[in-house]
């Protein structure tokens, strides 16, 4: 027998009749514990989650105050493995490479996601020199080379560490926020102003641990937002970061009142017909990391610019066209 991970949670009913799953998993959500759906879907239908060891159904109610154990056998270790996936090179030396990632395309593996990362691309390209790339402290093998992340649906540009010199010069810059970083990101509705500097806290979001919050949390996140262009229900910004915490733009854009286009987690559907029609299908958020400016650890500031994907491109132009025949 593998070893295995057991949680054990108090749950008790609320005014509305809560499936015992959904309980369950947001208990163990606001415990911190890392738990997908689909994996306490199979704990579940193994029998591995009990009530004073009767097996229960995810189905049923939580009529009561219950207590509740989870079993889930402890996963295989995660390694990142070279795959001949296609990688658009912006930049690349000895030292660095900078890539254009597209989205859906996680950065590393991950729990669901072991295979078409940006990591095992990269590890594919390099071949035997993959061997060379360092692991930040903390991190593990899933993360060689890795200094910095974008969302699995945010595309654009990632700088990559090539030995462990270059590692430690690009996460400096990275930690002081010594550097350069700008998105391009579509969002709901014109704002009415034209710039807008956001400094706000930074941590998870109690009413769903998926997201994050500009309203609780010890860290303090700042992004300063100005408007590109302003197109039917809809505006291109410019989001330059003077912080990099994790969902930060997303989260900021929703905090002013213009989420991002396609942004399920922080969005919602637009009420406008045409914005709706222009976003549907398009299968990814409409952020992209468009400018990194760096040091490179031979002491040389380089700048790279990226233009927005096709897909984002189309939809920019599709708002356009419907801001003139308004």
């Amino acid at each position: 027998m593998g070893r295995s991970r057991r949680w054990t949670v108090a749950l008790a009913p609320g005014p509305q009749p809560t499936r015992l799953d959904r309980a369950v998993l947001a208990a163990l959500q606001q415990q911190g514990v890392a738990l997908t759906r689909s994996a306490l879907a199979h704990a579940f239908a193994a029998g591995s989650v009990r009530e004073h060891g009767r097996s229960c159904r995810a189905s049923e109610p939580v009529r009561g105050a219950i207590t509740i154990e989870v079993e889930l056998p402890e996963p295989a270790p995660l390694r990142a493995q070279p795959e001949a996936l296609a990688l658009s090179i912006v930049f690349e030396d000895d030292a660095i490479l900078v890539v254009d990632k597209p989205a859906g395309m996680p950065v590393h593996v991950g729990p669901g996601h072991d295979r078409g990362t940006l990591v095992n691309a990269v590890l594919g390209h390099l071949g035997v020199a993959a061997a060379a790339l360092p692991v930040l402290p903390g991190n593990d093998d899933t993360r060689p080379g890795i200094v910095h992340r974008l969302d699995k649906d945010t595309s654009g540009l990632v700088v990559i560490a090539k030995h462990a010199a270059a590692q430690e010069s690009l996460a400096a810059q990275f930690r002081r926020h010594d550097l350069q970083r700008a998105y391009l990101g579509l969002v709901y509705e014109r704002p009415r102003w034209d710039e807008q500097r956001l400094e706000t806290l930074h941590g998870r979001d109690p009413a769903d641990r998926r997201r994050f919050s500009p309203m609780v949390g010890t860290r303090r996140a700042i992004t300063i937002a100005r408007v590109i262009e302003r197109l039917h229900v809809a505006a291109v910004v410019r989001f330059e970061l003077h912080t990099g915490r994790t969902h930060q733009i997303r989260m900021h854009a929703r905090h002013l009142g213009h989420p991002i286009l396609g942004d399920v987690l922080y969005g919602h559907v637009p009420a406008d017909e045409r914005v709706r029609a222009a976003v549907a299908g398009l299968r990814r958020h409409a952020l992209h990391a468009a400018e990194l400016t760096l040091r490179h650890p031979d002491g040389r500031t380089m700048s790279w610019l990226s233009p927005l994907p096709p897909e984002l491109a189309a939809l920019r132009d599709a708002l356009r066209d419907a801001l003139r025949d308004a």
